[in-house]
């Protein structure tokens, strides 16, 4: 039934977007690929919408975060290939082709992939910044279409962030996402900290495949978990250090071979170790530390 992708898309009551999305992927894809969403409350209409549409889903009476959101979803893939989008995206002519053609010269499931995002404010670091609305009622569709691959963008290192591309056995083999972080700050590079953990570097964006992205940040409705800590203390070094000094996010694929820079890693590791105890010292650990402040977060999802 389908040749290509299961298609991860956690919603949070943002029906008109979804929607778009969905849309562009059965508008945009050369192949037929699983689509799941997971509805967070839903009480937009989302639920019914899905329901209506016929799309796999799992689903949660209130906003479970990314993570939760994620690993419900990997219960319902019937593909070989997980891939993760943000229901604020939209897929561009040719983004799965080139995946699966990455994928084939590959010839081994150790990787991550990931796709080019256009943003119309921000570049990222890892994309291109080009401005064709950042609303519904701004988007100018035609003109994207027109002009999405005029823009440079060569492949590059260190995919980390949506949208992302991972086989099912290895997203087995590190657990899918990590929920201590839920609502989900930071979710992402723990993601690829698992999979540098068990060997897997093989983290390639690819310029070719390409998603425009409306920016429409969900996570400010949410109460943010302290993401930047929880790497730190569970990693041992900051994100920056592993993006800049070890995935090299950003920069040129032709350029991976060139050797890492040991001992400034190593510098900034024993910074890191600094940083950790002062964050100890400073705001405690674990998540019962703050347990009247974070009270909605353990309550139960299902």
């Amino acid at each position: 039934m389908y040749n290509g992708f299961s298609i991860l898309i956690p919603s949070w009551n943002n029906l008109s977007f979804l929607k778009l999305c969905v849309q562009s992927i059965r508008k945009n894809s050369a192949m037929q690929h699983q689509i799941i969403v997971h509805v967070n409350d839903g009480s937009d209409g989302t639920l019914q919408w899905v329901k209506e549409e016929g799309l796999d889903y799992t689903y949660t009476q209130q906003n479970a975060g990314v993570c939760i959101a994620m690993n419900m979803m990997r219960t319902k893939v019937k593909t070989d290939y997980i891939y993760f989008v943000n229901d604020d995206m939209y897929l561009l002519p040719g983004w799965d082709t080139a995946l699966m053609a990455e994928i084939n010269s590959i010839g081994h499931n150790r990787f991550y992939l990931s796709s080019t995002m256009i943003q119309p404010h921000d570049r990222n670091d890892v994309g291109v910044c080009a401005d064709y609305g950042d609303s519904l009622e701004t988007f100018r569709e035609e003109k994207l279409l027109a002009e999405y691959m005029q823009h440079p963008c060569g492949d590059w290192q260190g995919a980390t962030r949506p949208p992302s591309l991972v086989h099912r056995d290895i997203w087995d083999t590190v657990g899918g996402y990590s929920i201590e972080l839920s609502p989900g700050m930071y979710s992402d590079p723990d993601f690829t900290a698992k999979l540098l953990f068990i060997g897997v570097t093989y983290l390639k964006g690819l310029g070719n495949s390409r998603v425009y992205h409306f920016e429409t940040k969900t996570t400010g409705r949410v109460k943010r978990n302290d993401g930047n800590t929880q790497f730190l203390l569970k990693w041992g070094i900051s994100n920056s250090v592993m993006r800049r000094q070890i995935t090299r996010q950003g920069e040129d694929w032709e350029n991976r071979d060139k050797s890492l820079d040991v001992e400034r890693i190593r510098s900034k590791r024993g910074m890191s170790k600094w940083k950790a105890v002062w964050y100890l010292l400073r705001k405690g650990f674990g998540i019962t530390h703050n347990i009247e402040e974070t009270s909605e977060s353990v309550t139960p999802w299902i």
